[in-house]
This record gives structure tokens, sequence and C-alpha cells, in this order.
């Protein structure tokens, strides 16, 4: 593989909000983890545990994930952001607004938003879903290298023509989960990947995010 490979790879990659029902084989999925599991990790400790669905575990899980929704409150593990503020509130605007002109939500449109965002809770219809926890004393430092198990992951099942879409608001209502799933206290739930084959046709997966210039992201020093 070539650098041009890579960057081809990631350039295909993107966030999918709306899965055909086809489950993907086992196999294709155990390969999937294989390869992300290569990511380095401080001192190697590589902390990242999935807990998988498939099937009419996924089924189940999706019904009870959209009644907490409904009826819980939030409280992740790992404290979400205090605030959104620049750049970031722009491209975090910019995203969201992407989003709700390709499936027809108009500014105002308070039922069309809490809909679209419903479907974060119904894992956008996906076949399958990986909830990604880190040991607890490890903090921080074990939350950064699962990001990067996660990276990996969502590029390894591109890679096998396997679409993805990592999920921190799954992991917001994280008591449930460590309920749910049987989840030991001393492990952070960090996120959800919800994966499956994309639906090319539906209107949610219609559009790209774009990437800054390297301008605003180097700060060059020699």
């Amino acid at each position: 593989m070539t650098l041009d490979d890579l960057d081809a790879l990631m350039a295909q990659r993107f966030s999918c909000r709306a899965f055909r029902p086809d489950p993907v084989p086992r196999e294709t999925i155990e390969q999937i983890v294989a390869a992300a599991r290569r990511v380095p990790s401080w001192c190697n400790a590589q902390p990242w545990q999935v807990t998988l669905t498939s099937g009419e575990e996924t089924d189940r899980f999706r019904a009870a994930m959209i009644e907490e929704a409904r009826t819980g409150s939030h409280d992740p593990d790992l404290p979400f952001p205090t605030g959104y503020s620049g750049a970031c509130r722009e491209r975090r605007r910019t995203c969201g607004w992407q989003l709700y002109e390709a499936v027809g939500v108009e500014k105002g449109d308070r039922a069309g938003s809490a809909r679209q965002r419903m479907e974060n809770f119904a894992l956008f219809g996906a076949p399958h879903c990986a909830i990604v926890t880190s040991p607890a004393e490890l903090g921080a430092y074990g939350a950064l290298d699962c990001g990067g198990f996660v990276t990996a992951f969502t590029l390894a099942a591109q890679a096998a023509g396997v679409a993805s879409i990592p999920q921190a608001a799954v992991a917001s209502h994280a008591p449930f989960l460590h309920r749910w799933f049987d989840i030991p206290e001393d492990r952070l739930v960090l996120c959800a990947i919800s994966f499956g084959y994309a639906d090319p046709d539906h209107p949610a997966n219609g559009f790209r995010t774009d990437r800054v210039g390297l301008d605003e992201i180097i700060d060059w020093r020699g």
C-alpha cells in the first residue's frame, strides 16, 4: 500500500447514517477487528474492548436504546465537551445543516430535527453495533488509545466494503449500557460504532463533510 492508496481509502470513508439490513459475515467482522487492533497504544496496553451485537441482539438493543433515549437522562462515563467555539463551532454547525438539508429538515422544524436525532439511538438501522470501552484507571490516555482503535476500525471496515459511524450519542446513556451489556463499572463506555452495508439511495448518505487545509492544522517551526 502506498500513501496515495491510504489517502484514497480515507477519502472514501464517511459517517454512514442509513444502513441496509443485510448482516456482515462474522469472518469479515473478525478481520476488521484484527486489523484495527494493530494501532499503537500507550505502553502497548491495548485498552480497547468491544461488546458487539448482531442479528436479534442488535434489534433488541435498538428497541431498548430508543426507549432509554426517550425516558432516560444523559450521563456519560467520559464528560462531554463543555462547549464548541470558534472554528469548531462553525464546522459542527455546517455538518449539522448539511445533514438536515439532505433529509429535508428546514430551519425551525423542531419535530423534524428531533426525529433525525432519534436516528442516533435507532443506530441508523445498522445490523451491528460495537460498544467500545476502556479501563477507567487509564483515564484520558486509555480514551486516546481507543480513539486510534476507532479510527482503524472504521478504515478497516471501509477497506472491506463495510460502512460505519462512531457515535457519542449512544455512549451518553452510559449507566443503561453498563446494565444492558453487563459492562463492569471499572470500564469507561467511550462510544458506539454502528456498522453494516450502506444504503446508497438514502438522502442521509448523500452529502460529505469537507476537511480544512493544512495551513489550519500545521504550525511549522522550521
